[in-house]
């Protein structure tokens, strides 16, 4: 029998089990722990990678959040076994794949790869493209595997259909099927939202991720959002010029930066300078404690949150005066005039409060949450 035709016989006698309104669940895979160790990456002198550790525990979703050109999409090839790390080692369940005296091709690492583009068979139908990983199974057997894969993301009924009729977050969907459909136990993503519009973006978002959880693949995946990475990681992992430079929670990164760099990829800031005395900093809010990082004549970065800033009646706070109001949706974005305050302070407050051009306001500033860093942070 043909694969097209017993594609049709499913969908005419549509069994109960692969419906799409029994909101069948995906498959448990065995989920593998995910080392890296000093893992690094050269070409010629120039290292894409330098001395990487990073441990994913079985079941974990990791982050890599950085810049184009950081080392993130590099260190995900590096993972699958696409390229081969110039020094270190990388496991998958403390089992060497790639190091100085061992390499493990990606098709025997139980990996699962989706892509950026997508990187679906135009040839195929949607049903052979989510098959296409499971060759090695008997025809009907991968049939029934990823037809129950196809059902649980909601595109059945698409089976026969060939991926340029698809809209581009179905397309997202079908590629998501075809690497979880082996029953990987590490899932690797490049980027795989990048290409869809904002709404359809976070309801995929969602949907992946609920899938993940479901599987129970301990995932890696690639993103230069720190709001995406903030929806889907257990932990992000911050790069920058092919190193770590910090990794944690969400929330971690959020309220303790290690940098300026961090601080900016995280929060709306307005950045101030002031020079260090006496381990102090002279600023309108009072005196500041400068970090263990700043000397004496150092100058300093002091972080003002753009929604760390509450304005208040006048005679409130900091005399202030409201110069410009840009209205962007839920919240408008202003620029207060503040005593002491050589430049404009940015505020981004509720649209409801309707703050005015010109209006006299108190400006409330709290001091314990003010960012310092040094000057010479690098640039974002």
């Amino acid at each position: 029998m043909q694969w097209r035709e017993w594609i049709s016989r499913q969908l005419e006698t549509k069994p109960a089990e692969l419906t799409e309104e029994t909101g069948a669940r995906a498959v448990v895979t065995f989920a593998a722990r995910l080392t890296f160790e000093g893992v690094e990456r050269r070409y010629g002198t120039y290292y894409a990678l330098h001395q990487v550790d990073l441990d994913i525990s079985p079941g974990e979703v990791v982050c890599l959040l950085g810049p184009s050109g950081c080392g993130k999409t590099t260190l995900l090839r590096i993972a699958s076994g696409v390229e081969k790390p110039s020094a270190g080692r990388v496991l998958i369940n403390d089992r060497e794949v790639a190091g100085p005296n061992r390499f493990v091709p990606p098709e025997k690492r139980s990996v699962g790869l989706m892509f950026q583009d997508f990187a679906l068979f135009p040839h195929l139908s949607i049903l052979e493209n989510v098959a296409f990983g499971l060759k090695a199974s008997p025809r009907a057997e991968a049939l029934r595997e990823a037809t129950a894969v196809l059902s649980r993301v909601g595109l059945l009924k698409f089976a026969n259909a060939y991926p340029h009729t698809l809209s581009g977050g179905q397309q997202q969907r079908v590629a998501l099927a075809r690497a979880i459909v082996p029953r990987p136990s590490v899932m690797l993503m490049d980027e795989p939202f990048s290409g869809l519009d904002v709404q359809l973006r976070d309801a995929m978002q969602e949907q992946t991720l609920a899938l993940l959880r479901e599987t129970r693949a301990t995932s890696l995946i690639v993103t230069h959002h720190p709001e995406e990475a903030m929806r889907l990681g257990d932990r992000i992992a911050v790069m920058r010029n092919g190193r770590i430079i910090q990794l944690g929670q969400a929330e971690d990164l959020y309220d303790q930066p290690a940098d300026l760099f961090v601080a900016r990829m995280f929060s709306e800031i307005n950045e101030v300078g002031y020079p260090v005395a006496d381990g102090q900093i002279e600023t309108p809010l009072g005196r500041l404690q400068a970090s263990d990082a700043l000397s004496q004549g150092d100058n300093a970065v002091v972080c003002i949150r753009e929604r760390g800033i509450e304005l208040k009646p006048v005679g409130q706070g900091l005399p202030g005066r409201v110069l410009h109001v840009r209205f962007l949706g839920d919240i408008d974005l202003l620029e207060i005039g503040v005593q002491g305050f050589e430049a404009p302070l940015r505020v981004r407050t509720p649209h409801y409060a309707q703050w005015a051009k010109g209006a006299e306001v108190g400006v409330e500033i709290d001091a314990a949450r003010v960012l310092i860093f040094p000057e010479n942070g690098d640039p974002v």
